[in-house]
């Protein structure tokens, strides 16, 4: 099977390149790390869906085209599905047709990063600052104003629509 970068940004490939790579069970700092919120495997177990602990604390991939998030267009924030912490609001979202949800900028303080090397390739993967949890990865193919794509596994989210 060929796979060029035009695949991969559709988004067609990674979640099956995903799965067979086994990125589901990947135990690095953002599991031990030093972070705010912090829990043992169990807690997190009871905390969060079979799915959200598959993507927050294993680094997993959903499906492209399988998360509502990705639909959502009402004015809002979205918060990390582990903790709660605040990481992008609806404002800087954007259609990047890639099936996930996607954002060009997160919210003062929301993620942190650290590279990724699965796939075969380096990326730069997001995660959350307050616990760690795998959020997705940031790609240089964005709109302005950053340039930044944020592509974020919906699962590992939530969506609080704004007040009016």
């Amino acid at each position: 099977m060929t796979i060029d970068r035009r695949t991969i940004l559709t988004g067609g490939a990674i979640g099956a390149l995903a799965t067979l790579a086994g990125c589901n069970g990947r135990a690095d700092a953002t599991n031990r790390g030093n972070f705010p919120v912090r829990y043992t495997d169990a807690q997190w177990r009871e905390r969060l869906t079979p799915d959200e602990f598959r993507i927050l604390r294993g680094h997993g991939t959903e499906r492209p085209y399988s998360s509502p998030l990705d639909d959502e267009d009402r004015r809002g924030t979205f918060t990390c599905a582990g903790c709660g912490n605040r990481l992008f609001s609806s404002a800087t979202k954007f259609d990047s047709r890639t099936g996930w949800p996607s954002f060009y900028r997160p919210l003062d303080g929301a993620i942190g990063t650290s590279v990724d090397t699965t796939l075969g390739m380096t990326r730069t993967e997001v995660h959350c600052a307050d616990c760690g949890g795998h959020l997705g990865h940031v790609f240089r193919d964005g709109p302005r104003p950053t340039g930044l794509r944020y592509c974020i596994n919906g699962v590992a989210m939530d969506f609080v629509p704004a007040r009016s």
